[in-house]
């Protein structure tokens, strides 16, 4: 499995019942302090590996810092990074060092799984139901924090959420095999941008109820403040048009969606029938779970151009059709 359907990571087959999983993440501080920074460096790196259902092996450092850097600081990262690696049961095996003016810090990160066990974009069938594990709005907490804006309560939780492995929901569902036909973790392209790829790659369309979603605390005042991170505005600008919001979808809400993460949490499709004993398997991990929309069929084929994939999107809602008159609170 290579980059044809925008998977999280490479599958390379070894023996019939052996594949390894290859991926490489690296990101800029999007927090203040160096130990949470190297915790959520590592949370993020490793999430890729989760999401297409392998476990973690070995890690690879990847570090950007600054010639005149306090060492003190690269330290506190390194440390925080290595925890969090420990806590996933993966060894750091080397790494990396370049000097650069901007701090970068990472992994590229190797895993096994069952080849025949993949977790990948192009799985989505027509009434799968969709399912989140983390609240939406990381990037423009972290906008808020660059700015000055951010409250304490509001950083506590971005950490608390960005610092959290996607282990324990990869390996709830993992013990419901038949239930999962695809997964993804949701990153820089933000919900929509990542539920897009499941969307192209499966050849289906995706909706969603606003209502559905978590938000981190003060996501929603950021939007407002107008912390918006500029990857926020480019994810808009390559897949708006594929979106469609009805009307009863706040507008301060809609960035949101668009959103740039840092290690947020796992997109699972799984089939009907195992929705709610998904749900409580992840609940019973200590995990949240969201039940945030279904996949509908679309019609034409994997050629088709982006441009068209809006006009192919089909009127159809989460739950019964709305009566007549009522507003429509649907994101397509």
């Amino acid at each position: 499995m290579g980059y044809e359907t925008s998977d999280d990571a490479a599958v390379y087959r070894v023996t019939s019942d052996i594949a390894l999983i290859s991926t490489v993440d690296y990101i800029t501080p999007p927090v203040d302090d160096p130990y949470w920074f190297g915790q959520i460096a590592a949370a993020n790196a490793l999430s890729d590996i989760y999401a297409m259902g392998g476990i973690p092996l070995t890690g690879l450092t990847l570090v950007c810092y600054p010639e005149t850097g306090d060492p003190d600081v690269l330290e506190q990262i390194l440390a925080g990074g290595m925890e969090k690696m420990m806590e996933a049961n993966c060894i750091v095996v080397g790494g990396h060092t370049v000097r650069d003016a901007e701090i970068k810090f990472g992994y590229s990160v190797t895993g096994t799984i069952d080849p025949a066990q993949v977790w990948s974009n192009d799985g989505v069938r027509p009434g799968d139901i969709l399912l989140l594990t983390k609240p939406l709005g990381t990037g423009v907490i972290a906008t808020a924090i660059r700015s000055n804006k951010a409250k304490p309560q509001w950083i506590a939780g971005a950490v608390a959420t960005m610092s959290q492995l996607n282990r324990d929901a990869a390996s709830a569902l993992k013990t419901l095999p038949q239930a999962v036909h695809s997964a993804t973790d949701i990153t820089g392209f933000g919900f929509l941008g990542h539920a897009w790829e499941l969307a192209t790659a499966s050849n289906v369309s995706l909706r969603f109820d606003h209502r559905r979603f978590e938000f981190l605390e003060g996501s929603l005042e950021c939007v407002q403040e107008g912390c918006l991170a500029g990857g926020l505005e480019k994810n808009r600008d390559f897949i708006g048009e594929c979106v469609r919001f009805e009307s009863g979808v706040p507008e301060e809400m809609r960035p949101l969606f668009f959103d740039p993460q840092t290690s947020g949490g796992l997109l699972f499709t799984v089939h009907p029938e195992f929705a709610d004993t998904a749900c409580q398997l992840l609940i019973e991990k200590g995990c949240l779970c969201m039940r945030v929309g279904e996949a509908a069929g679309r019609r034409g084929d994997r050629t088709t151009t982006r441009r068209l994939l809006v006009d192919d999107y089909m009127s159809m809602y989460f739950g019964p059709p709305p009566a007549s008159g009522t507003t429509h609170s649907m994101i397509w």
